[in-house]
C-alpha cells in the first residue's frame, strides 16, 4: 500500500486547475490566421493573363493556354468570346457552364485556373525600370531587386503603388499583385 501525504492531496487538484486554465486561456500567441485555401479564388482577371480552360469530358472545347485580350475577353469553342476581365476564376467558371448548359452540354463541368499572371511594372529611381514577371508572394522588395536595385537618388522606404486606379502608400514589405505599378521617387538632398 502506498502512503501520501494528505497535503499532496489537497495540492494535486489546485494544479490541475491551474494547468487547465494556462492551458484554455486566451493569449497573444495565437497562431495566425490559415491563409484561403486556393488564394486564385479572389483573383480577379485582367489583360496579359492567360489562362487553362478545362471541360471535363470534352478536350475539343478545352483550351490549354489562351490569353486575356486588350478588349478583356477570351474565345472559346461554342461559347465564342466571353468578356472576363474584373471577374474572378469561379465567375469565369459560371460564365462558361451557363453558356454550354443546356445548349450544348447537361450539366458541363469547367475548371479556370490561371498559367501565367500578367506583368507588373516598375517605375522611377531603379536601374532598370519596366514591366516584369509576376510571381506569387511578391514584396516590393523582391519588385526592387528584379529591377536591378535602387538608384543613389532613390527614396527607399516610401513607394507608391497605383493599384486598380487609385495610389497607395507602400513600404518594402507590401505584397505586390498583377498589374501594379510602383513608383521608387527620387528624393531632393
Amino acid at each position: 500500500m502506498i502512503r501520501v501525504k494528505s497535503s499532496w492531496l489537497l495540492a494535486l487538484p489546485l494544479c490541475l486547475g491551474f494547468l487547465v486554465a494556462a492551458c484554455s486561456s486566451n493569449t497573444d500567441t495565437a497562431l495566425p490566421a490559415a491563409a484561403p485555401a486556393n488564394a486564385d479564388e479572389e483573383y480577379r482577371l485582367g489583360t496579359g493573363d492567360e489562362l487553362r480552360i478545362t471541360v471535363f469530358g470534352h478536350e475539343d472545347l478545352s483550351m490549354e493556354s489562351v490569353g486575356v485580350n486588350s478588349g478583356g475577353r477570351i474565345t472559346m469553342p461554342l461559347a465564342g468570346d466571353l468578356r472576363v476581365v474584373g471577374l474572378t476564376l469561379k465567375e469565369v467558371e459560371e460564365q462558361i457552364k451557363s453558356v454550354l448548359s443546356p445548349e450544348y452540354l447537361k450539366n458541363p463541368v469547367v475548371s479556370v485556373e490561371v498559367l501565367e499572371h500578367r506583368a507588373f511594372y516598375i517605375i522611377g529611381e531603379v536601374a532598370d525600370p519596366g514591366p516584369y514577371p509576376y510571381s506569387g508572394g511578391m514584396r516590393v522588395i523582391n519588385a526592387v531587386a528584379m529591377a536591378g536595385g535602387f538608384t543613389y537618388r532613390a527614396v527607399e522606404e516610401e513607394f507608391v503603388i497605383q493599384r486598380d486606379g487609385r495610389a497607395i502608400s507602400a513600404s518594402k514589405e507590401t505584397p505586390v499583385r498583377p498589374g501594379d505599378v510602383i513608383e521608387v521617387d527620387e528624393r531632393f538632398f
